[in-house]
């Protein structure tokens, strides 16, 4: 396994913010000083996945700690993912709490959310070409846009 850094796991906020290890990936997959195979591929996924359900869960459980909570609902794409509902679920036991899932085809994923309105636009001839920079707060009507 690869010791990915979680900076954000001690901070005593509880804000969520995955910047600072997408940059350790990456500079570890430029830096890597061998060929990157499946296996390796392999493990720094892993290492990556682990890295973060250990922030998430573990800073969601101390924000629950801290007010009192019994229940935490994890929904979203992100509450598919095994390995974070089995860590949230050993948590909470452990903490006197319970944490409550969707059922996998009911958790939504922001991709698919985008490709509905993409696929409309598409369909009415509204397109733009690639210089379009990602903006994470653009409104869905891109009114003037396209």
């Amino acid at each position: 396994a690869i010791a990915f850094p979680r900076p954000m796991l001690h901070r005593p906020y509880f804000d969520f913010s995955f910047s600072g290890i997408k940059t350790a990936v990456l500079q570890y997959v430029e830096n890597v000083d061998k060929e990157i195979d499946d296996r390796h591929m392999a493990d720094i996924a892993a290492s990556f996945q682990e890295a973060v359900v250990e922030v998430l869960t573990r800073k969601t459980m101390r924000a629950a700690a801290q007010e009192g909570l019994e229940r935490i609902v994890v929904a979203g794409g992100v509450a598919c993912n095994s390995g974070l509902r089995t860590r949230f679920k050993e948590l909470a036991e452990g903490q006197g709490c319970r944490a409550y899932f969707p059922s996998p085809s009911l958790c939504g994923d922001n991709a698919a959310m985008l490709g509905v309105p993409a696929d409309y636009y598409l369909e009415n001839g509204r397109q733009t070409d690639n210089g379009v920079n990602a903006i994470s707060s653009w409104p869905l009507d891109m009114v003037g846009v396209v």
